[in-house]
């Protein structure tokens, strides 16, 4: 062990410039230093919208605090309804904020249940919770938070307080796990390849009308059925599919939607069944409207 005085003689060694090397392993040492021990900075990396919507008053509360105090909150689901339908937390309210009438809603679930408003979507990187807390803010609720972890986390979280198909949960295991997801998706050319050499293929397009503007994107017969239409209608394809054995092929907008209709797909036990990856957009730059 060095004495004090071994110390001192250190300390007062002249230094010499560091190399460029030498420097550069000092600067990314320290960049590292402050990503590990400055919390708001790895915090903000795994929330990446919190900040630009915590400038509208939106603030975020975790799974802990929410599960927490559970019946203190009204809670709103503000994805589309077959999301919803497919996949929410207990007793959550369904006001999509795609619907005209979600400031309407906002309004009057406020007058009839005092209670702070939790909106949530499908994690981390959608909006949609963030926006749906932003404009209940600018109509007057007052006590606004939002669960940006989204609802996968409170599923494996709470899994007893969240419902798949209209069902307790109990069990995160059932979650459709990514891999299994991305099993069922085709590039395009593999995708139309299928669809060819299929023997009377069932085509999907369950994009909305909006989207889908009157125009289907396949030269064969597709049947439009967007995923906001009730399950009934869905219903009677995929019962058709099973029951005439025969191919399912699925287009929504992006390629997230159809993620919500594997668990359908697969809970009535349809074993042939594909998705177009990426959606109807990566379409867009070979078809002229």
């Amino acid at each position: 062990m060095r004495s004090m005085g071994q110390l001192s003689e250190i300390n007062a060694l002249p230094t010499a410039p560091l190399s460029d090397r030498a420097m550069s392993f000092w600067v990314v040492s320290l960049a590292l230093t402050i990503t590990l021990f400055v919390p708001g900075m790895a915090y903000a990396q795994d929330f990446p919208l919190r900040a630009q919507y915590a400038a509208q008053g939106v603030e975020p509360i975790s799974t802990d605090d929410l599960a927490a105090r559970f019946d203190d909150y009204l809670i709103v689901d503000a994805r589309a309804r077959y999301e919803f339908e497919t996949l929410h937390i207990e007793g959550a309210h369904s006001l999509p904020f795609s619907d005209r009438s979600f400031s309407q809603d906002v309004v009057a679930l406020h007058e009839e249940d005092q209670r702070p408003m939790v909106f949530y979507c499908n994690g981390v990187e959608c909006a949609v919770s963030y926006r749906a807390a932003a404009r209940a803010l600018e109509l007057g609720v007052e006590d606004v938070l939002v669960y940006d972890a989204g609802v996968f986390a409170w599923a494996n979280a709470q899994p007893e307080r969240t419902l798949l198909l209209g069902e307790p949960l109990n069990d995160p295991s059932k979650l459709i796990a990514q891999s299994e997801f991305q099993a069922h998706l085709l590039g395009e050319e593999p995708f139309f390849a299928r669809i060819e050499a299929s023997e009377n293929p069932i085509i999907l397009d369950v994009r909305t009308t909006k989207q889908r503007e009157g125009v289907s994107l396949f030269q064969m017969q597709d049947v439009h059925v967007p995923l906001q239409s009730s399950n009934r209608e869905i219903l009677e394809w995929v019962n058709r599919a099973i029951a005439e054995d025969r191919a399912l092929f699925v287009v929504d907008a992006t390629g997230r939607q159809v993620r919500w209709l594997q668990y359908l797909l697969e809970s009535r036990g349809v074993s042939e069944y594909w998705f177009l990856d990426g959606g109807a957009q990566v379409l867009f730059s070979d078809y002229q409207f």
